[in-house]
C-alpha cells in the first residue's frame, strides 16, 4: 500500500519529532497567501489560527517579504551585541513611541514571547530588589522553566517539569465566563498578600489583558486600573503580556490600551515580526536602564531580517487600518456566532466572548452547560476537513479560538464562517441522535 504524501510526513515525524509537540491540524502546510494554507496534497484551507496569532497581516504578505527578501542581500547576522545595526534601533524607536508607557519607554528584542516574559521578570527583579512574581491563574507565559512555572495550568505545561522557578503565586483571574468577578478576583490577591506573601516581596503583577491560551477572557478596564493603583500603591511593577493581544488584534495596538492603564513593562511577540521570530520587552526608560551592560542580551535577538520584517508589518498595520479593521471583523463575527450559531436549539455553543477580532467561545453540553472538550475537538476536526483551521484554548479545552488574520478578505470571511456554521450544526444533529 502507497502511503500519501501526509501519512508519508505523519510517519516519518512521528519518528524524528518528540511526541510532546503538539498539532492542531492534522495536515503538512506547503505554501500560504494571506488568509489560505495548501497543504501537500494541494488541499486548500482558511486559515483562522493565524499561526497562534502571528499573522495579523496575513500569509506572506508581499510587502514583509520584500522587506526581509532586500535585508538578505545586506546581511543575515551579526549580533547586535558584536556589530549593531540600524534597523534593530528604528524598530525599538517605533516600538517606544507605540508603547502605552507613562514617560520615555525603551525596548529589548529578543525571539519569543517566553523570552520576553522571562526577561521582563528579571528586569523586574533587578529594578525593585524583590523576589517574588504574581501571575493568574489560567494564564499562558510559556514553557521555559521560569516561564512554565508562571504559566497558570497545570496539565500539560507543568506535570513533571519541577521544581520550576520559585516565589511564583497564582491569584484567581476575572472572567465572567469562568464565574470569576472582578470582586472575587481583588479578594484572591488580598488574600495572597495576607496568607501566602508580603507584597513588600514582589517585584511585579503580571497579566495577559485578554488570557490567551486560558479561554480568551479580556480582564475587564476596572481590574486593570485596579491592578495599577494597587502596585502603585506597594512599589511593585505592572508587567501586561501582550504577546498574543498585540499589534491591533483587539482593535487597538495593544489590548492594555482599552482600560487606559499605563504598565511599566510589557512583552510583545508574535504579530510583530509578521511570520519572522521576534519578541521584546518594553519598559519605562527608567527601568530598563537598571541593569549593568551585559546583564541584557540574545546572540539572535532582532535579527536584522526580522526587524526588517516588523518595520514593514507596522506600516502594513498603520496604513491599511488593520486596527480599525479588527473591530469590523469582530462585530460581524460575533453577530454571526449570537444569530447562527448560538441560536439554534440544542447548540452546544455558548460563551460568547472577546475583543475586537480576538474572539472565543465556549463548547459546552447543551443539556447541562458543562464543558465539553471532546466536542470541541471534535468541531475542530470536522472543520478541518471542510476546509477550516481553528484553535481550541481554555482551560477545560473546551475553547473555539478565532484568530483570522486581520487582511482577510470578506469573502474570505464568509466562507470560513458558513464553514464554521455547518459544523456545528453537524455537532448539533451528532448530539441530538445519541
Amino acid at each position: 500500500m502507497t502511503l500519501s504524501r501526509t501519512d508519508d510526513l505523519f510517519a516519518r515525524r512521528n519518528a524524528a519529532v518528540p511526541r510532546g509537540v503538539g498539532h492542531a491540524c492534522p495536515v503538512f502546510a506547503e505554501r500560504a497567501v494571506n488568509s489560505t494554507l495548501w497543504d501537500v496534497e494541494g488541499r486548500s484551507f482558511i486559515d483562522f489560527a493565524g499561526g497562534i496569532a502571528v499573522l495579523a497581516v496575513g500569509h506572506c504578505h508581499p510587502r514583509v517579504i520584500a522587506a526581509a527578501r532586500a535585508q538578505l542581500d545586506l546581511f543575515t547576522h551579526t549580533s547586535f551585541q558584536v556589530a549593531p545595526y540600524e534597523l534593530y534601533v528604528r524598530l525599538c524607536e517605533r516600538l517606544n513611541a507605540l508603547a502605552p508607557m507613562a514617560g520615555p519607554a525603551k525596548t529589548l528584542l529578543v525571539n519569543s514571547g517566553a523570552e520576553a516574559v522571562e526577561n521582563g521578570v528579571k528586569i523586574a527583579r533587578a529594578y525593585t530588589g524583590r523576589p517574588a512574581v504574581i501571575a493568574f491563574q489560567g494564564a499562558f507565559h510559556g514553557r521555559t522553566i521560569a516561564t512554565t512555572a508562571l504559566t497558570g495550568k497545570v496539565a500539560p505545561y507543568k506535570k513533571g517539569f519541577g521544581p520550576l522557578l520559585a516565589d511564583v503565586y497564582h491569584a484567581p483571574y476575572p472572567a465572567v465566563a469562568a464565574g470569576v468577578s472582578v470582586a472575587e478576583a481583588q479578594a484572591g490577591l488580598e488574600a495572597l498578600f495576607k496568607y501566602q506573601v508580603d507584597p513588600e516581596r514582589v517585584a511585579a503583577i503580571l497579566i495577559e489583558p485578554v488570557q490567551g491560551e486560558g479561554g480568551f477572557h479580556p480582564a475587564p478596564a476596572e481590574f486593570l486600573q485596579w491592578l495599577r493603583g494597587l502596585c502603585d500603591a506597594h512599589g511593585m511593577l505592572l508587567m501586561v503580556d501582550e504577546v498574543q493581544t498585540g499589534f491591533a488584534r483587539t482593535g487597538r495596538m495593544f489590548a492594555t490600551e482599552h482600560a487606559g492603564v499605563a504598565p511599566d513593562l510589557m512583552s510583545i511577540a508574535k504579530s510583530v515580526g509578521g511570520g519572522f521570530p521576534l519578541a521584546g520587552v518594553i519598559g519605562r526608560a527608567d527601568v530598563m536602564d537598571h541593569l549593568d551592560v551585559g546583564g541584557l542580551g540574545s546572540t539572535y535577538g532582532g535579527h536584522p531580517v526580522s526587524c526588517a520584517a516588523a518595520l514593514a508589518t507596522l506600516d502594513v498595520i498603520e496604513e491599511e487600518g488593520l486596527a480599525a479593521r479588527a473591530e469590523a471583523i469582530g462585530g460581524k463575527v460575533r453577530g454571526f456566532i449570537t444569530s447562527e450559531l448560538m441560536a439554534p436549539e440544542g447548540s452546544p455553543v455558548a460563551n460568547l466572548r472577546g475583543l475586537g477580532a480576538m474572539i472565543a467561545v465556549d463548547i459546552v453540553d447543551p443539556a447541562t452547560g458543562a464543558p465539553a472538550a471532546a466536542l470541541a475537538k471534535k468541531l475542530v476536526v470536522s472543520a478541518a476537513e471542510k476546509g477550516l483551521i481553528l484553535l481550541t484554548c481554555g482551560v477545560n479545552g473546551n475553547g473555539i479560538r478565532l484568530l483570522m488574520p486581520l487582511t482577510i478578505a470578506d469573502e474570505t470571511l464568509d466562507q470560513g464562517l458558513a464553514i464554521l456554521r455547518q459544523s456545528v450544526l453537524e455537532l448539533v444533529r451528532t448530539k441530538a441522535a445519541a
